[in-house]
């Protein structure tokens, strides 16, 4: 009978039992103490299922889509719910001490206070890892892109710490209605003193993300300027011009004006040698020429070959344009310089005049000139 009652205290159960049967959970929880042992105690292993079991079967559901952001994410939201849920209950049970209101005051603001820092953290990372996501799917999102996804990411900072400002003022009980009133009054000042440096920074990021032109590209602006883009920041592009001047343009100038990329949608560029010859000409001459010092130049591409065009009977001329492109725009000039040259020693060579305006002045005698 002794080893039958030794084994059966031995049932990891039964102390359990008997000391849930010893005493009367009512008086317990009457106890203010007590109950709020009782209160963090149950937080903690509440949150802990929650971590154990709950965010294990999100985990499971974010496993079965196709991208790991949403894995991501959950991993984040993991310890901030559990020490939401931790910090409920300890809350909970500070207010049934029945502490002095001042010290009640200090306790539920600190515990608040940790909550807040605790999500500003939180969404702060989600946000960096949702615009990851976003900025590696350019063809879907092209705003977002490597160059442009830091001053998102601080923008995203930026909402989520006045966000949690905001929060922290409500868990201290502190009126945000004039700090508000201020910070709008102080944000339209800084708006009108800063808005030129503020549509610089917005065109720069509209230029960024609709790519009129990128890095290395031959550009001409609506003023005039043309050179290479060797720098496209947020408030301002770089151009390189063919003198080795280097031209800042604000980017509020480009983007609210024409733009000409000589470089778009492909690299080569077009030159137009426009020519014309004599009426006497040999038309058949002329366009063999043109051929032939195209096909002579050693810049000129072959692919599109070149092209001689017959475009108009001028007062003076027969007017010709020689049609070739070349594998970089920055050879333009010099090709064009080459061109012109062959043309010009071609034609003499064979005779072709290239003529100029003439004017025939007919003098009409006055009547003392008429006068014997």
């Amino acid at each position: 009978m002794i080893v039958g009652f030794a084994k059966f205290w031995a049932d990891p159960l039964l102390p359990l039992l008997v000391f849930a049967w010893s005493f009367d959970f009512a008086d317990v929880w009457a106890d203010p103490f007590l109950r709020a042992i009782i209160i963090v105690v149950g937080s903690v292993l509440v949150g802990f299922v929650f971590d154990k079991l709950v965010a294990r079967m999100l985990l499971m559901l974010a496993g079965k889509t196709e991208t790991d952001v949403d894995d991501k994410i959950v991993a984040v939201l993991n310890k901030p719910i559990f020490w939401s849920v931790f910090l409920g209950g300890a809350a909970w049970a500070v207010n049934g001490l029945s502490l002095p209101k001042t010290p009640l005051y200090i306790v539920i603001g600190i515990i608040k206070t940790v909550a807040v820092f605790i999500w500003i953290s939180a969404l702060s990372k989600i946000g960096s890892i949702f615009l990851g996501w976003v900025a590696e799917r350019q063809d879907n999102y092209r705003v977002v892109q490597p160059r442009t996804r830091p001053l998102f990411d601080i923008a995203v900072k930026v909402v989520v710490i006045g966000g949690g400002l905001y929060a922290l003022m409500l868990s201290w009980n502190i009126n945000v209605t004039g700090w508000l009133a201020s910070a709008g009054i102080l944000g339209l000042a800084i708006g009108f003193a800063a808005k030129d440096t503020l549509a610089n920074l917005f065109a720069g990021v509209f230029i960024l993300a609709d790519a009129p032109y990128k890095l290395g590209d031959y550009i001409v602006i609506q003023t005039g300027e043309r050179g290479k883009v060797v720098e496209i920041g947020m408030r301002s592009t770089r151009i390189l011009t063919r003198d080795d001047v280097e031209i800042v343009v604000p980017n509020s100038a480009i983007a609210n004006g024409k733009i000409v990329n000589e470089s778009g949608p492909v690299v080569k560029r077009r030159i137009r040698i426009r020519v014309g010859v004599s009426y006497d000409s040999d038309i058949d001459l002329v366009e063999k020429i043109l051929r032939e010092v195209a096909d002579g130049t050693a810049d000129v591409a072959k692919q599109p070959e070149p092209r001689v065009r017959f475009r108009a009977f001028g007062d003076s001329s027969l007017d010709y344009e020689l049609l070739v492109w070349v594998d970089d725009p920055e050879w333009k000039g010099r090709v064009q310089h080459e061109l012109n040259t062959a043309t010009f020693k071609a034609f003499r060579a064979a005779g072709v005049q290239i003529p100029f305006p003439q004017r025939d002045v007919h003098m009409i005698p006055t009547e003392t000139e008429k006068a014997p």
